[in-house]
């Protein structure tokens, strides 16, 4: 009996020896460019959807790749510009070539324009979320030297008064830091995310009905910047946020700064819900920017000004429909061929 405990014992004893060894020698543990447990379960992501929109059904995969990117595996080397945002950036709800990043690449490759975005929008996030991505995430990407940094911001940071605010943030950060970071430098549960990410399986799946949810949309009016400026004093809405503004544009000078020092161009684009200027907050915000670019000189594309919303534009009053991606893609492109180094 104490023979076969000790035979066990040396032999259990010599397999955690084993994987100790090589954790240490094969592992992240002490590599400097690890993600460490900022991008939690953001890498190597898939998940099954089926949508039904314009009484047709979309089956696809969602999918981010290695790095935490949407997508299938790239060429960092190719990329030249990154789009950065919450869940309307990321837009998981709809197949890739429905996105508004994929949308602008679409225009810019059929224009002849050397230039491909990738999309960096991760569902949650405000801009204190995309400053995490600038020091936790983005350095860290090997050969990842993007010239563009586009930044769709404003939808998640109406909800985020301070940045002293306990706020998820998208969730870059994991509620167990512990459990993340042997996640994310384990050899061995790279190689099983890796397994599973490649023999992914089709069964499970989430289904939205786009068709009856933008039904719902009729309660919703949409103003106008044009109707807007008749009905409402512009400067009594800023006045009543300024605390919000406040924190939302120093968060913006960050994000400006820390792009430059990285060597990018920052370009921040406003943006608007299926209430349009009715949803005071986010007029404030979306206001607010285009004069903080305007004082110091950055690029910025007043989406909320030329947006004439329907109500099949978004399908749950936040998220674009792919309608609502297309026309937003289309305002964003004129501005954007602005701003293009020839």
């Amino acid at each position: 009996m104490f023979k076969a405990f000790k035979i066990i014992f040396i032999n259990t004893f010599i397999f955690l020896f084993s994987v100790v060894v090589i954790e240490i020698f094969f592992g992240y543990w002490f590599d400097k460019d690890n993600y460490g447990p900022y991008m939690r379960e953001h890498r190597l992501r898939k998940t099954n959807y089926e949508i039904k929109y314009q009484n047709n059904k979309y089956n696809f995969i969602y999918e981010r790749d290695y790095h935490g990117l949407r997508g299938k595996k790239k060429d960092l080397n190719l990329i030249n510009a990154v789009m950065i945002g919450g869940s309307t950036t990321d837009e998981r709800y709809k197949p890739e070539e429905f996105t508004i990043t994929s949308i602008l690449n679409d225009k810019l490759k059929s224009d002849g324009i050397d230039l491909i975005i990738v999309n960096a929008g991760i569902e949650g996030q405000t801009t204190r979320g995309h400053l995490y991505n600038l020091l936790h995430w983005f350095p860290k990407i090997p050969n990842f030297k993007p010239k563009y940094y586009i930044y769709y911001i404003g939808i998640n940071d109406q909800f985020l008064v301070s940045d002293d605010e306990d706020f998820k943030d998208g969730m870059v950060l994991g509620d167990n830091i512990f459990l993340d970071n042997i996640k994310s430098r384990s050899i061995f549960y790279d190689y099983i995310r890796k397994i599973k990410h490649k023999y992914y399986s089709k069964e499970k799946k989430i289904e939205y009905d786009f068709d009856n949810s933008i039904k719902k949309n009729d309660d919703v009016d949409f103003l106008s910047y044009k109707d807007f400026k008749g009905k409402k004093d512009i400067e009594k809405i800023l006045s009543k946020n300024n605390e919000l503004i406040k924190s939302y544009l120093n968060r913006v000078k960050k994000l400006s700064e820390f792009t430059k020092t990285s060597g990018g161009v920052p370009i921040f684009i406003n943006q608007l819900d299926a209430k349009g200027y009715n949803n005071e907050v986010l007029v404030a915000l979306n206001t607010s920017l285009i004069r903080f670019c305007k004082r110091q000189n950055l690029k910025c594309i007043d989406v909320s000004k030329k947006l004439i919303g329907k109500k099949d534009y978004w399908w749950d009053g936040i998220h674009t429909t792919p309608k609502g991606s297309k026309v937003v893609a289309n305002i964003i492109y004129k501005d954007l061929l602005k701003f293009l180094e020839k």
